[in-house]
């Protein structure tokens, strides 16, 4: 792992915004949910009254896909205390916003390591993460959720570090980002 550069903090702003675009980030390119995020962002769908609001037909105009909208209205609708997420323990924190439809625990973990600032938070279902772990750890595969979660166990009061370099490892051997 020579060579690599200075891991960046990505501590990001908590609330809905922050969550939303970690809904539209889901299962697409960074690149692509980058683009469907400007696209809203410039749209002002930054606030859950607006997205509320907003149709169906008008969400698909800015980029989200059927699913996507289902998922960005339940969020809107949810009613989640960002500011009590902050005083709650992580493991909390994720029931809390998994219980919303379209958040599962990928979503929930980044908002938790990225917006609330957590350093023993782990996403092992991120496929930039398995790769990173496959390659340094020379394994046949990638590992699956369960097994790389067991894995992460051995990084924990630091796992959110731990996910920083193998985030800052994929980017650098393969070119290319793995999370926004």
């Amino acid at each position: 792992m020579q060579d690599l550069p200075p891991l960046p903090l990505r501590l990001k702003p908590e609330g809905f915004a922050e969550l939303f675009s970690a809904i539209v980030s889901q299962q697409v390119s960074v690149a692509s949910a980058n683009a469907i995020w400007g696209k809203l962002f410039a749209a002002g769908m930054t606030t859950p009254e607006v997205v509320a609001q907003a149709s169906e037909e008008r969400l698909r105009e800015l980029g989200l896909s059927g699913q996507k909208v289902r998922y960005a209205h339940a969020l809107a609708r949810a009613n989640i205390d960002y500011a009590a997420l902050q005083e709650q323990p992580s493991e909390d924190a994720i029931k809390t916003l998994t219980a919303v439809s379209g958040i599962g625990p990928w979503t929930a973990e980044i908002y938790v390591m990225f917006a609330l600032g957590r350093a023993d938070v782990f996403a092992p279902g991120d496929l930039a993460l398995q790769e990173a772990a496959k390659l340094i750890f020379d394994l046949l595969e990638r590992p699956k959720e369960k097994e790389f979660r067991e894995m992460a166990q051995n990084w924990s009061p630091w796992r959110s570090v731990a996910a920083r370099i193998l985030w800052a490892y994929y980017k650098h051997s393969k070119q290319r980002e793995g999370i926004t």
